[in-house]
C-alpha cells in the first residue's frame, strides 16, 4: 500500500492524469492526488512571486528560497504529510507562504471531531468512521485518528464555542419566553440550562451553568445572565425564588401544566385519574383565570377525603398554573407556553449526545458536552406554531409592567400619605 506523503512541487499531469485512470479502483486517491497537485502549484507560485523564478538572481524580491519542508494537512479527519517550499525574508526569518496558511487556517479536523461526536461515533472508532481500513488512503501512524487526538480536538473546539456562546450578548434577541430546567449528570452533578423564544417565533439555547434546581444560588447564577419575560418552568421552587429576587415579584412565572398534571396524577389511585385529568383539563382551557383557580380549588376538596396529601399539592403554586390565562392570551398560544416542551426536547438531545460519556472527570467537562449538544440541538430547532401571536404576548407583558410598575409607585405614596 502506498504511502500518502506526496512531494509538493511541481506535481506532473501525468501522476494526475494516472491517478484518474485508476478511478474507479480509487476516487478517494484521485481527490487526494488531484487536491495536492492544486495546492503544490499555488505554493510555488507564492514562492516564484516571493522569490522569483527558480535559480534566477533577482536582488529585488522580498526574500530567496531556503529548501524544502514536510508538513501535514487534514484530510478526512486525519492528516496527510506533504512537502511544500520554504522562504527566507532577506532581512532574516521566514516568510510563510498565503497559500500554505490559508489552507491551514481552517479546523477542519476539530470540526470532523466534533460533529462525529455529536452523532455519538465514540472515540475508538473515530478512525474507522473517516477512513476504511481496506481504503487506499490509510490511517498510518500520526495521521491524528487516534482515541486521544480526536479527544483533544474535541475538547478545543468545543471549549472555544461553549466561550463565545456564553458571552454572545441576549439583548439583541428580543426575548419574549426563556424556559429553564435542570438535568442530571450523574447522582450529585445537576445543570441548569435555558432556552428562549424571540418575538418572531424563533428558539435560542442561552445558557447552561452548573447547580441544581433545589439550589437558589445556582439558578441566581443562571438568571444574572437573562433578560426578563415570561418565565416557564417545572416548579422548583429554587427557580421561583431567583427569577422573583431577581427580576421582581410581580414576573410572571407559567407552572409547566404537563409536569403539574403528572405528578398529581401519579400519586392518585388508579379509578381517580380519568375524572383528574377532565377537571384539570377544564380548567386549563378556560379564558377566566379566576375561574381557572376555583375549578381546581373545588378538585382540590373533592379530593381531601380520599387524598388528602395530593390535595394541598394541587393547592401548591396554584398562581402559577393560570398565567398564561391571565394575561388574557390566545388559546392555541398558551398551549405552546403552558409546558416546558421546547426544553424538554433539547433535554432529549442533550441525552443521546451524552450517552458515549462512561465517565465524567468534573463539572467542567459536562458544561463542554452540554453547550455543544444544546448548540446542536438549536440546529433542528422549528419556529414556535402560535408565533404569529406573539404580538399579543408582548403587549401583555408590557401591560403587566405598566401595571405593577405603576401599583408599585402609589403604594409608597399612600405610606407617607
Amino acid at each position: 500500500m502506498t504511502k500518502s506523503t506526496l512531494a509538493a512541487g511541481i506535481v506532473p499531469a501525468a501522476i494526475v492524469e494516472e491517478a484518474w485512470q485508476q478511478v474507479g479502483a480509487s476516487f478517494e486517491r484521485f481527490c487526494l492526488t488531484a487536491g495536492i497537485a492544486t495546492l503544490a502549484g499555488m505554493m510555488e507560485r507564492d514562492a516564484a512571486r516571493l522569490c522569483g523564478v527558480r535559480y534566477g538572481r533577482d536582488d529585488g524580491k522580498d526574500g530567496y528560497r531556503w529548501g524544502r519542508t514536510k508538513g501535514k494537512r487534514g484530510f478526512h479527519a486525519g492528516k496527510i504529510e506533504l512537502e511544500r517550499p520554504r522562504v527566507r525574508a532577506r532581512a532574516g526569518g521566514e516568510i510563510s507562504l498565503p497559500s500554505w496558511e490559508a489552507a491551514m487556517a481552517e479546523d477542519w479536523l476539530g470540526q470532523w471531531a466534533m460533529n462525529l461526536m455529536l452523532i455519538n461515533v465514540s472515540t475508538r472508532k473515530f478512525g474507522r468512521a473517516v477512513r476504511l481500513p481496506e481504503g487506499d488512503v490509510p490511517a498510518e501512524d500520526g495521521a491524528g485518528l487516534s482515541k486521544s487526538a480526536a479527544s483533544r480536538r474535541f475538547v478545543a473546539l468545543s471549549a472555544e464555542r461553549m466561550k463565545e456562546w456564553m458571552a454572545a450578548d441576549l439583548s439583541k434577541l428580543n426575548l419574549l419566553v426563556i424556559q429553564i430546567d435542570g438535568i442530571h449528570i450523574e447522582e450529585d452533578l445537576v445543570l441548569l440550562a435555558a432556552v428562549g423564544v424571540d418575538g418572531v417565533g424563533d428558539k435560542h439555547p442561552l445558557a447552561v451553568i452548573e447547580g441544581a434546581t433545589e439550589n437558589a444560588t445556582g439558578a441566581q447564577a443562571l438568571l444574572d445572565n437573562l433578560i426578563d419575560g415570561l418565565f416557564i418552568i417545572d416548579g422548583a421552587k429554587a427557580l421561583t425564588k431567583a427569577i422573583r429576587k431577581t427580576f421582581g415579584r410581580h414576573t410572571p412565572i407559567q407552572r409547566c401544566q404537563i409536569h403539574k398534571a403528572r405528578n398529581i396524577i401519579e400519586r392518585l389511585a388508579k379509578p381517580l385519574h380519568a375524572s383528574v385529568r377532565k377537571a384539570l383539563r377544564q380548567a386549563w382551557e378556560l379564558d377566566d383565570a379566576d375561574k381557572a383557580e376555583r375549578l381546581i380549588r373545588n378538585l382540590a376538596r373533592r379530593l381531601e377525603q380520599q387524598a388528602p396529601g395530593v390535595a394541598a399539592s394541587i393547592l401548591e403554586g396554584l398562581d402559577e398554573i393560570p398565567t398564561v390565562i391571565r394575561l388574557g392570551l390566545p388559546a392555541e398560544l398558551r398551549r405552546s407556553l403552558a409546558c416546558t416542551n421546547i426544553i424538554e426536547n433539547m433535554m432529549g438531545t442533550v441525552r443521546r449526545v451524552c450517552r458515549n460519556v462512561k465517565r465524567w472527570q468534573d463539572a467542567s467537562m459536562a458544561l463542554r458536552w452540554t453547550s455543544a449538544a444544546m448548540l446542536e440541538a438549536s440546529k433542528g430547532f422549528r419556529r414556535l406554531k402560535a408565533y404569529k401571536q406573539l404580538s399579543a404576548l408582548q403587549m401583555a407583558l408590557a401591560a403587566h409592567q405598566a401595571k405593577h410598575t405603576a401599583d408599585s409607585t402609589v403604594e409608597p405614596a399612600a405610606e407617607a400619605a
